[in-house]
C-alpha cells in the first residue's frame, strides 16, 4: 500500500494568510519556470511511433477517458450491495471498462434545451472496431448497444437530473454531465466526478458527483447542493473560505483525497476556463483554491478549423493530475502555452473548516510540448484508501502527456525531464486529419487509451472515437 504525506499541522496557515497565498499566485517569484529539454522539438518526423488499433468509432467529440477501475473495500459502491451489482461483469460500471466523453446524447431526449447535450458511454476496451449506433439511447435510460459492449452510462437527459434524489436541491434541473470534458474517479472511498462545459466555455459550468447508474449522488449530505455543482450557487455557506464559482466551463478535475477539516469527505479540485481553480466538498460544497488567471484560460479560445477536418471541431479542454508524495502537487497542462502549471497545496483556513490552499507555483516548458491538452498518470495510484483514483500518480510515478499538436504522447518525469515521446499511428498510417483529444491508461499500467476526433484515413466517420497504444 502507497503511504501519506499529508502536511504537517504545524504547517497550516490561517485564512488571512491563504488569502495572500492567492494573492500572490500571480507574482513572477511565486511563478518559476522549470524548462526541459527534448530531442524531438516538436518534430513529428524525429519521434518514434507507436501503433494502435481502433476500439470504437462514431463518438460525436470524443474527449475524456477514464478507466472505471475496482472500488476498494469500504468505499460506498463496493460495500452497498445495490451500488455493487453495477460493477459486476459486463455491466455499466465493471472495472475493465472505460467511460468516454462525447458531445452526443445518443439520442436521448434533453433535460436542458438551453444547453448542450453529452454524455459518458461505457464500453469495454477489449472490443475492436465498434460503430457506436447514433441514437442506441433513446430510450432515455443507461441503453445497451453491440451485444453490451456500448452502453450508455449518463447524458444531458431527464433520466439523470440533480432532482431524481434531491428535488429540494438548487441545482434541482441540472444533470449529471453535460458536454463534459473532465473525469475524475474516486476508487478509494467515493464515486465518479464529471466536469461539464453545458454552455460552452464562456457560460457556466457544472460538476457532479454521480452514483453508478448516472444520476447525482442519492442521499447526499448536503441537501441544497444535492450531487451537481453550478455556477455561483453552490458556494459553501453561510460563506467561502476562499471565494470560486464555476462562473465558466468545468474544463477538467481530479480528486484531492480526504478533506483537511476532520469530516473524512472527498475533496475534488476542479480547473474552470477562466484559469481559476476551485475545491468541491461533498458536504461543504465549493470553495477557490486559486483565482482566475492562475492557469492558462480557456475562454475565448478555439482550435480552429484543421485543414481538411470534417468534423465539428471540439471544445478545447485539459488534463488535471494529482501527486500526493511528498507533497500535495497538481498538475494542469496550458494547451495553448504549450506548457504544464504546477500548484503545490498545503492547508489554512479556520479550525474546523480547513481547506486547500496553493503554497507555491511553477510551469515545466519543454519543447516536447504541442498543445497538451491532456495528461495521465504512467502509474495509476489503485490501493490507496485517500487516494486511489484514475487522476491519481502513485509516488514516483512518471506521466503521460497527450499533444494534439502533432500527434504524439509524451512520457515525462514529474520535474519535467522527458523519458520518451511517440507518435501515434493507426497500424501503418498517421492519423491524417483526426486528431487526439484525450488519454488514459489502465490500471495495470500495460495499455494507454486515447481518443480522438475527426476521421482517420480511409475511414468514413469524421465525430471521433477510441484507440489502444501499449505503454513505453
Amino acid at each position: 500500500m502507497s503511504g501519506t504525506n499529508m502536511p504537517e499541522r504545524g504547517f497550516q496557515i490561517s485564512r488571512r494568510q491563504a488569502l495572500v497565498a492567492l494573492g500572490l499566485a500571480g507574482v513572477a517569484g511565486v511563478d518559476a519556470v522549470a524548462s526541459t529539454s527534448s530531442a524531438y522539438a516538436g518534430d513529428r518526423s524525429g519521434a518514434p511511433t507507436i501503433s494502435g488499433r481502433v476500439v470504437a468509432v462514431g463518438i460525436p467529440g470524443a474527449s475524456a477517458i477514464a478507466p472505471v477501475g475496482t472500488f476498494l473495500p469500504g468505499s460506498p459502491i463496493n460495500s452497498n450491495p445495490v451500488l455493487a451489482a453495477f460493477t459486476q461483469p459486463g455491466r455499466v460500471c465493471d472495472p475493465t471498462r472505460v467511460l468516454v466523453g462525447s458531445r452526443s446524447n445518443f439520442g436521448a431526449p434533453k433535460a436542458n434545451e438551453d444547453q448542450a447535450a453529452g454524455s459518458f458511454l461505457s464500453i469495454d476496451p477489449g472490443s475492436a472496431d465498434l460503430a457506436v449506433p447514433a441514437r442506441f439511447a433513446a430510450s432515455g435510460g443507461q441503453a445497451s448497444a453491440l451485444g453490451g459492449a456500448v452502453q450508455m452510462y449518463s447524458a444531458q437527459s431527464p433520466n439523470w437530473r440533480n432532482g431524481v434524489y434531491t428535488p429540494g436541491a438548487v441545482t434541482a434541473d441540472q444533470t449529471a454531465v453535460a458536454n463534459p470534458l473532465g473525469m475524475s474517479i474516486n476508487n478509494a472511498f467515493g464515486r465518479f466526478w464529471p466536469a461539464n462545459a453545458p454552455y460552452g466555455l464562456n457560460g457556466p459550468g457544472s460538476s457532479s458527483i454521480a452514483d453508478p447508474d448516472g444520476r447525482p449522488l442519492n442521499n447526499a449530505l448536503n441537501p441544497s447542493t444535492g450531487g451537481v455543482y453550478f455556477d455561483d450557487v453552490t458556494g459553501r455557506a453561510p460563506a467561502q473560505v476562499i471565494a470560486g464559482a464555476l462562473s465558466k466551463a468545468a474544463v477538467g478535475t481530479a480528486l484531492i483525497g480526504r478533506s483537511p477539516d476532520g469530516s473524512g469527505r472527498a475533496v475534488f479540485a476542479v480547473v474552470v476556463a477562466d484559469g481559476s481553480v476551485v475545491q468541491e466538498h461533498t458536504v461543504k460544497a465549493l470553495d477557490g483554491i486559486a483565482p482566475p488567471r492562475t492557469v492558462q484560460p480557456l475562454v475565448d479560445r478555439s482550435w480552429g478549423h484543421d485543414h481538411g477536418h470534417r468534423g465539428q471541431v471540439p471544445v478545447p479542454r485539459l488534463g488535471v493530475l494529482m501527486s500526493y508524495s511528498p507533497e500535495l502537487v497538481l498538475f494542469v497542462s496550458q494547451p495553448f502555452d504549450d506548457s504544464i502549471k504546477v500548484i503545490t497545496l498545503t492547508i489554512g483556513g479556520p479550525a474546523g473548516n480547513e481547506v486547500f490552499v496553493p503554497s507555491g507555483m511553477r510551469t515545466i516548458r519543454s519543447s516536447g510540448l504541442d498543445q497538451p491538452l491532456d495528461l495521465a498518470p504512467v502509474r495509476i495510484e489503485i490501493v490507496h484508501p485517500d487516494r486511489a483514483s484514475n487522476t491519481t500518480l502513485q509516488p514516483g510515478s512518471d506521466f503521460y502527456v497527450c499533444n494534439r499538436g502533432n500527434d504524439t504522447i509524451v512520457r515525462m518525469q514529474q520535474d519535467g525531464t522527458i523519458v520518451g515521446v511517440r507518435r501515434v499511428r493507426v497500424g501503418p498510417h498517421s492519423l491524417g486529419v483526426a486528431r487526439l483529444n484525450g488519454i488514459a491508461t489502465s490500471t495495470d499500467g500495460s495499455r494507454i487509451w486515447v481518443t480522438y476526433v475527426g476521421a482517420l484515413p480511409g475511414s468514413d466517420d469524421d465525430q471521433g472515437g477510441v484507440l489502444e497504444l501499449p505503454t513505453f
